[in-house]
């Protein structure tokens, strides 16, 4: 092993996240100004809204922008850690903590043996890439459990579980984690950690399921792929609106309905097409878990009635995993997600008002991102098939004598 060679590339990556988390607190803290409309506002105004509210030990209600899980209300309640902050301020910091967290445990993993630092230096990009709304939004504290999920999924199951279970609590998505799940301790403890929370806050705080009814509710937002529909049909005459509703920028008016549908079918062949692959697979390698957990991820992104900014943390987190194995074949993929990620930050807050406008900036710029996507999509979901389903009995992996066996023959 090349050891000085190594300390250099850490070195390179460590400088390199220092420099660019310094950019993203200049800009969340206003030092510098970010082009575009203020991402910040999220924070200042809605999650402290919600943070007064939770404070009083229920839930907001009347409020249709609280569309998360119960747990989530820890996230908006953790800047009370920091009480010498201001609200904001304390949630910068935390997401930046968040943000050093999934460096920490990607750099732990990456040099392990059979591990590469490419997932730390995927985490290390891809956030700057996405401007300052990863720090904005609590999206970057889920995604630090759901990293430590997944690579506690190899050898320890039962945390793997618990920890799915918890952020499943936080934002839904991280159940998607257990796609590739083979222990059924995993699977056991997720359930047992998702009803322990639930009937938690069911007995403690009203209102702790209100989010069902507001999230079913939801249209079809301006930057998902079935907006395209609109965006494109505004330049022919359709005469419906976009209008901020259910907290996000969306169509509302004729056929709206229908494509919403049409998003939600789409989400149900990924679903199938999962469960499909699930039941075909016979290989699972180490980095099995997670290019499944990965591959599910984009595909009910893609697919979803509403993509929203910081849905791309998730990505670059669980890709990141993916390529701390050396024998991912989810490089690709992976590529495509950080440029996905950066025509993101392009149309939302860049030139947003050009997406809102539906002219051709933004038009483009919503094709480029979405359909960076959907291939990424269809790369991985191949790249997940080929590996995996295969009448080819699985190699034993080599026992910790053979290796040495090995190493002494070789010296």
């Amino acid at each position: 092993m090349d050891i000085a060679g190594a300390r250099r590339s850490l070195a390179g990556l460590l400088t390199t996240w220092g420099l660019t988390r310094l950019v993203l607190l200049l800009f969340v803290f206003k030092v510098w100004i970010f082009p575009g409309p203020d991402v910040t506002s999220d924070v200042s105004v809605i999650y402290q809204g919600w943070y007064d509210v939770l404070r009083t030990g229920t839930f907001p209600l009347g409020d249709v922008t609280w569309q998360y899980p119960p747990a989530a209300s820890l996230a908006i309640l953790s800047p009370a850690l920091l009480p010498f902050l201001q609200y904001a301020s304390a949630f910068f910091v935390l997401a930046f903590v968040a943000d050093f967290a999934v460096l920490a445990l990607l750099l732990y993993a990456g040099l392990r043996p059979g591990k590469s630092l490419r997932g730390a230096w995927v985490w290390v990009v891809g956030v700057p890439l996405l401007g300052p709304t990863v720090y904005a939004r609590y999206d970057v504290m889920v995604t630090a459990v759901a990293v430590a999920a997944l690579l506690a999924g190899a050898r320890h199951p039962r945390v793997m579980g618990v920890l799915v279970g918890f952020g499943a609590m936080l934002k839904v998505w991280p159940v998607l984690l257990l796609l590739g799940a083979r222990k059924r301790s995993a699977w056991a403890w997720a359930a047992g950690t998702v009803g322990a929370i639930a009937v938690l806050f069911a007995v403690s705080m009203p209102g702790a399921f209100s989010f069902l009814t507001f999230q079913r509710n939801r249209g079809t937002e301006v930057e998902s792929l079935g907006s395209l529909v609109f965006h494109v049909a505004r330049q022919f005459g359709w005469n419906g609106q976009v209008l901020l509703n259910y907290g996000s920028v969306e169509f509302l008016g004729p056929w709206v309905n229908v494509v919403s549908s049409a998003a939600l079918f789409l989400t149900g062949v990924a679903f199938g097409w999962l469960l499909l692959w699930r039941l075909m697979a016979t290989r699972f390698l180490p980095g099995t878990l997670a290019d499944a957990a990965f591959t599910g991820v984009l595909m009910f992104t893609a697919t979803s009635r509403v993509i929203s900014p910081q849905y791309m943390v998730w990505l670059v987190g669980t890709a990141a995993v993916c390529v701390c194995f050396r024998s991912s074949r989810m490089g690709l993929p992976a590529g495509l997600v950080l440029a996905a990620c950066f025509v993101t930050v392009l149309e939302f807050p860049i030139w947003f008002a050009h997406v809102v406008a539906s002219d051709l900036l933004g038009v483009s710029l919503l094709v480029l991102r979405n359909g960076l996507l959907v291939v990424a999509a269809v790369l991985a979901a191949l790249e997940l098939w080929q590996s995996t389903v295969s009448r080819e009995p699985v190699p034993p992996l080599p026992t910790q004598a053979a290796r040495t066996r090995e190493t002494s023959a070789s010296s």
